[in-house]
């Protein structure tokens, strides 16, 4: 399978339009980790992802009759851009079908490429949909974002590039997989020629594909991705790239939203640069992989695959990335409700930073303290803290890794209400986009009496709501139907902790 990917790779026409990407040095995740790490910086292509090889090598072997029809595609934004370039420089038009939900920043993009831009559904296989149909309707070339040959030929490129850049002196390469187009490129290009450097693809726990089929051992459709890292959020990998996977990928590994946002923050502290969240997936993976095995002195790569970030999405990475990297702790403490108690418990805590506090009388008897606190050495001193508290007979719960907690609660605590009756809460997603929220509310409707609502816009793809909901024990049958056909991803939270303890009557 490898030999006749080898001579695409090498033919492979990318660089009228991409870069040949610096290999960067990270000097301050190096010395953390007790590793080399090295940042292949595919964020400094002109569409600032790698998206641009694959796509432009897929255009530049079109037949001149083929090329004459247009071209179309469908993408979160990455792929797009690299397609309007492609067909820019080669001058046939493109049409390019993006979900409702992609960022401005990589709509604009492409329009400023001179391509035609569809907004459909809101998610990638919705707008593949509509592509595939544009495609023969219009009768357009469809151009695959990762399951083609000359698409994962131009991905392929950039094992040719850290190769010659390292002369092959390195022990692991950490590919962020979507799609499986990159992952598939760099792998059968590197175990051709270094059978023994281990490929290892990272994805996030909510966008699993990769993982979940070869885990299968055939290719398996998520009912749902997560958006966060939008540009791997793909339900079903290609069929031509998991059979690549299966053959040369010695590993994917699975990281959650925090850990994403703190690799965010690493890049960003070597190189003053910001990534977007697919394209630190790579870091958050070496992250991960050395505190596993216990690896010193090795040589990694990271594959920094894009920087395509909506601004207004880095105030949430922001919260996230000391949760992520182990720099910030959550609590919830109950005190006595008597002078001096809050003062004695900060004193408990010593002279650690505290990064917030939320505080509302409950009772006579007792108060709930919401509190965060900087960490310098991560989940051991956390635990320490906890102890150190039980020990002077607080009642802790540890919030750090509670998701209700971090997306919702520590923004609006101190709720306690008295004498409602039946009360369920439930946290909902929707897209979102203008009027989203209204339309969420239309969507529930009125026939139930909304005792508790909290929305905070996080500059993502995906709005997030907490609501409490009075629905009497004869009548929930009627709602869960109801909540059902609304079609909105939700779980129901009236069993968490955390609610009991800041929010429940």
């Amino acid at each position: 399978m490898a030999s006749p990917y080898i001579e695409r790779i090498l033919k492979a026409r990318v660089y009228d339009v991409a870069i040949e990407s610096p290999l960067d040095e990270a000097p301050r995740l190096s010395r953390r980790l007790g590793n080399r790490v090295l940042l292949k910086r595919e964020d400094l292509q002109p569409v600032f992802s790698f998206k641009l090889r694959g796509a432009y090598n897929r255009i530049a072997h079109l037949s001149e009759s083929a090329a004459k029809r247009g071209v179309v595609c469908a993408s979160a934004g990455n792929h797009a851009q690299g397609v309007a370039l492609a067909a820019k420089r080669r001058g046939i038009p493109a049409v390019i079908v993006m979900p409702q939900t992609t960022p401005q920043i990589k709509v604009q993009s492409v329009m400023d490429f001179g391509g035609e831009v569809i907004l459909h559904g809101d998610d990638y296989d919705s707008a593949l949909e509509r592509a595939l149909a544009l495609a023969r309707e219009r009768n357009l070339i469809f151009v695959h974002a990762f399951d083609d040959p000359d698409v994962i030929a131009g991905q392929g490129t950039i094992a040719v590039e850290v190769l010659r850049q390292t002369g092959g002196n390195i022990d692991a390469i950490f590919v962020p997989v979507g799609g499986g187009g990159l992952i598939s490129g760099i792998a059968v290009y590197m175990k051709y020629l270094y059978p023994n450097v281990r490929v290892i693809g990272v994805e996030p726990q909510d966008a699993a594909s990769m993982y979940e089929s070869l885990k299968a051992g055939k290719r398996v459709s998520l009912d749902r991705v997560g958006i966060f890292a939008d540009g791997v959020a793909v339900k079903r990998v290609g069929e031509e790239t998991f059979n690549l996977c299966r053959a040369h990928v010695d590993e994917i590994m699975l990281l959650d939203t925090d850990e994403i946002c703190a690799a965010i923050q690493d890049v960003f502290e070597d190189t003053r640069s910001i990534v977007e969240p697919a394209g630190a997936l790579a870091v958050a993976g070496i992250k991960k992989f050395v505190a596993r095995e216990g690896w010193k002195d090795k040589r990694l790569v990271a594959i920094n695959s894009g920087a395509n970030m909506n601004f207004d999405r880095l105030r949430h990475v922001s919260e996230r990335a000391d949760l992520g990297g182990e720099r910030e702790a959550l609590l919830a403490v109950t005190i006595p409700e008597q002078p001096g108690s809050f003062m004695r418990m900060c004193e408990t805590l010593g002279s650690r930073s505290v990064t917030e506090f939320s505080y509302r009388y409950e009772s006579a008897k007792a108060a709930q303290l919401f509190v965060g606190f900087g960490l310098t050495q991560g989940r051991a001193e956390r635990d320490a803290v906890i102890r150190s508290l039980r020990e002077a007979q607080y009642t802790v719960t540890d919030m750090t890794d509670n998701e209700m907690a971090k997306l919702h609660v520590r923004y609006m605590v101190g709720g306690h209400a008295r004498g409602i009756e039946n009360e369920l809460l439930y946290r909902f997603e929707f897209p979102e986009r203008p009027g989203a929220l209204l339309r969420f509310l239309q969507a529930v409707g009125t026939r139930w009496n909304i005792t508790l609502f909290h929305y905070r816009n996080h500059g993502s793809d995906y709005g997030r709501v907490l609501t409490a909901i009075q629905v009497p024990p004869r009548e929930r049958p009627d709602f869960l139907a109801h909540i059902n056909d609304l079609h909105y991803a939700y779980v129901e939270e009236t069993n968490n902790p955390v609610y009991r303890m800041f929010l429940g009557a």
